[in-house]
């Protein structure tokens, strides 16, 4: 057996918005296992939780710009020579009214096939991701990834899942209907502390593409954690930051200058409530377990 490389492809459609993941998978006799590679990364600001999270349903112009991403998408897998894709779709096109019908139409004009997925499919795509540069098996950890609609939560110790729970909150929804969240809170607040409170020296793990961007500009090397310490005073560096200061002064793009406040707020309400002082970001999330589960399932 020689080497040899296959390419696949990942979309995924979110809240705040679309993306596409190409990756190369390297096999070769002399590696133990196949080194997964990203080859390209688009990322498309469409943000339809705006419109599902106010309106209930996914507007007729987001509906087209879908069309046409899709369409670029998938001449941009032809020309990478992608040998297999999948798409999958979260709480944005989930919760909306008419999302099914949405998925159809972008299938009939496009071709593209969507899966919508729910939020402990989602967490379990993610979690399938490589970990094991962050895990200890002796130690416990409280896994958070963000997304525009939903935040999934997952405990585990000792190399063993305890218990996964997906919650409506998300950046977006954040965003869109602040005076509705409270509940939420207090039921995140409950479910955290009573999942992680006969764990001892508990991390959190924190996937997203916001904390992702919070790690990048700490200028921090890649695998040490942030501190509960530097999570809070940086929160208060954004707060005082305007919108328009957070795209100059950090060279946010305009979709994410908004909602990075939201995700930080929830980062620190899970470190607080499950008394972990660290979170480590392994620069994972759906799009890669989403390639990961097609290799598999194509091997």
């Amino acid at each position: 057996m020689k080497l040899t490389i296959k390419k696949l492809a990942a979309i995924d459609i979110g809240s705040n918005a679309i993306r596409l993941l190409i990756s190369n998978i390297i096999e070769d006799p002399s590696l133990k296992t196949p080194v997964f590679k990203k080859s390209a990364l688009v990322r498309v600001p469409i943000r339809l939780g705006s419109d599902t999270f106010l309106k209930g349903e996914i507007s007729k112009k987001n509906k087209e710009r879908m069309v046409k991403a899709m369409h670029a998408f998938k001449l941009l897998m032809e020309i990478h020579e992608v040998e297999d894709y999948k798409a999958c779709a979260t709480s944005a096109i989930r919760e909306a009214s008419n999302g099914k019908d949405i998925v159809k139409y972008i299938a009939k004009k496009t071709g593209i096939n969507i899966d919508i997925i729910d939020g402990k499919e989602e967490a379990a795509i993610i979690f399938s991701t490589d970990l094991s540069h962050f895990i200890e098996k002796e130690k416990s950890y409280l896994y958070v990834d963000v997304g525009g609609g939903s935040t999934e939560f997952t405990v585990f110790s000792k190399g063993q899942i305890i218990n996964s729970k997906s919650f409506k909150i998300g950046t977006v929804r954040l965003l869109k209907i602040k005076t509705q969240t409270t509940p939420l809170w207090e039921d995140i607040e409950v479910w955290i502390k009573s999942n992680t409170e006969h764990l001892k020296n508990i991390y959190l793990i924190g996937s997203g593409g916001n904390i992702n961007k919070i790690f990048k500009l700490s200028g921090k090397p890649y695998g040490t954690p942030l501190s509960i310490q530097y999570m809070k005073a940086y929160y208060n560096y954004l707060e005082q930051l305007t919108f328009e200061q957070r795209i100059l002064k950090l060279g946010l793009n305009s979709d994410r200058a908004d909602v990075i406040l939201p995700a930080t707020k929830i980062y620190i309400n899970a470190m607080k409530w499950s008394g972990a002082q660290e979170i480590f970001v392994p620069k994972i999330g759906l799009s890669d377990g989403i390639i990961k589960g097609l290799y598999h399932k194509n091997t």
